[in-house]
């Protein structure tokens, strides 16, 4: 394990693009890329929680504002302006994000108020560049990470409370349908995840402090070891393969430094698909 970055105070969301890993840090508002130095830059500063990211096809940083309801588009110039109106289909917390290929964007909502409300199904909308929401995906116990295989054509959601690997079909339209188990993860939460270009999906696990790689069907091919909560994964597209996994130790008390790191790992393959 080699830790690339440390004091994160909430780590989630990693993402590479443009030749360096970007990380969300949930608790202080900030989205941040690694340089492949390591000169860390801090990207854009959106007070929410959660906050994850992604990127259209041009490029440009989209990032779920959980608080607000909103998804925001981050121009070249670096202001953040409205990409689409969330908040009239849910208040409970909105999470994940995964951009496809044509620039539509699938964000979950988790159905519930999360650690303190009874938890309830959760759903995806679809939200498409001109702005428009729809909701695509229903009955989906805690979604959290999401990935496109590289063909564009099927969404892997992780069902954290049901312990799997849920897969969709993409139509031409963006909607959903043909929902599946592609794998059952028994004994381990998925919560964020990624694909690699074999096209198995790594998938990281904060109850178990580690991330595995399964094949669709839940064959497990391999596993690494976190030593603290491994909330999210992502894989380096450039030079030698790399797993980056982010998570920090949970439930720590609130005066406790921050525990979150960003760690790579050799992987047997680079990532594909999106994100």
């Amino acid at each position: 394990m080699d830790v690339v970055l440390e004091g994160i105070a909430f780590g989630e969301s990693p993402r590479w693009h443009d030749r360096r890993l970007w990380v969300s840090d949930w608790g202080r508002g900030r989205v941040v890329s690694l340089a492949p130095g390591g000169t860390a830059t801090i990207e854009a500063e959106v007070a929410s929680f959660p906050l994850c990211i992604d990127f259209t096809p041009d490029g440009r940083l989209l990032l779920v504002s959980s608080a607000d309801g909103a998804l925001l588009r981050r121009e070249r110039d670096g202001t953040l302006v409205p990409q689409a109106d969330l908040s009239t289909h849910a208040t409970t917390p909105w999470n994940d994000i995964v951009v496809d290929g044509r620039g539509n964007a699938y964000i979950n909502n988790i159905g519930f108020d999360f650690p303190e409300g009874e938890p309830r199904p959760g759903f995806v909308v679809l939200a498409t560049p001109d702005g428009g929401v729809t909701r695509v995906a229903d009955d989906l116990q805690f979604p959290n990470g999401m990935a496109i295989t590289a063909d564009g054509t099927t969404l892997v959601v992780a069902e954290s409370y049901a312990e799997q690997l849920t897969a969709y079909d993409i139509a031409d339209d963006g909607t959903l349908a043909g929902r599946r188990v592609w794998a059952a993860t028994p004994g381990d939460h998925p919560d964020g995840i990624c694909i690699d270009a074999t096209g198995a999906v790594w998938y990281a696990d904060v109850g178990n402090g580690h991330c595995r790689r399964v094949k669709e069907g839940g064959e497990v091919l391999d596993t690494v070891g976190f030593g603290r909560g491994a909330f999210s994964c992502t894989l380096s597209r450039e030079g030698d393969p790399t797993l980056y996994v982010v998570g920090q130790d949970f439930n720590t008390p609130e005066d406790a430094p921050p525990s979150g790191i960003v760690a790579g790992f050799p992987a047997p393959a680079s990532g594909a698909g999106f994100p």
